[in-house]
């Protein structure tokens, strides 16, 4: 829970620049069997920010059901002309598959081609590994997905925003 609360911290830190870039901003939940539009786009800040403060840790994993919600996002922003990017606060485990079922086999196929179809959308992105311990699997997830790594025990809120700031470009 503590570094997930310097993740949100770090959003945090962020939704303040896009305040002041008057960007929009979308949040997805993803636990248990499904990803859900939190907060569709928008420039509200104090919106973002309760969303941001409700969005739960834990649980079953649908990483697949978040990356394909994530591109729906992107295509109807780049339809829009809209650049987008996006910032993913995992542990890189998905364990449950696009159909729902709890199989660890199945959802990281699956999660991995979602992966790959998002990687070919004109969109930038930032995985931040929430393990206690870093593995392979949030690393090889941003491999697929073309974006940037960073490991959250290694990085601070701060240290998050100026990599977000960084690949925000």
């Amino acid at each position: 829970m503590q570094r997930l609360a310097e993740a949100k911290g770090a959003v945090e830190l962020l939704l303040a620049d896009c305040y002041v870039r008057r960007d929009q901003v979308a949040l997805i939940a993803f636990r248990d069997e499904t990803a859900e539009l939190l907060l569709a786009p928008t420039r509200s800040l104090v919106r973002a920010k309760k969303a941001l403060a409700a969005l739960p840790g834990g649980g079953a994993t649908p990483m697949a059901a978040a990356l394909n919600l994530t591109r729906d996002i992107v295509e109807r922003a780049s339809k829009q002309g809209t650049t987008t990017q996006y910032i993913l606060l995992t542990d890189g485990a998905a364990n449950v598959a696009l159909d729902g079922t709890r199989n660890r086999e199945a959802g990281t196929r699956d999660a991995l081609t979602a992966a790959q179809r998002l990687a070919v959308q004109p969109v930038s992105g930032l995985v931040i590994d929430t393990a206690q311990r870093p593995q392979s699997r949030a690393r090889d997830l941003a491999d697929t997905l073309r974006g940037t790594y960073i490991a959250l025990p290694k990085a601070d809120a701060h240290t998050l925003n100026r990599t977000i700031r960084a690949v925000s470009g």
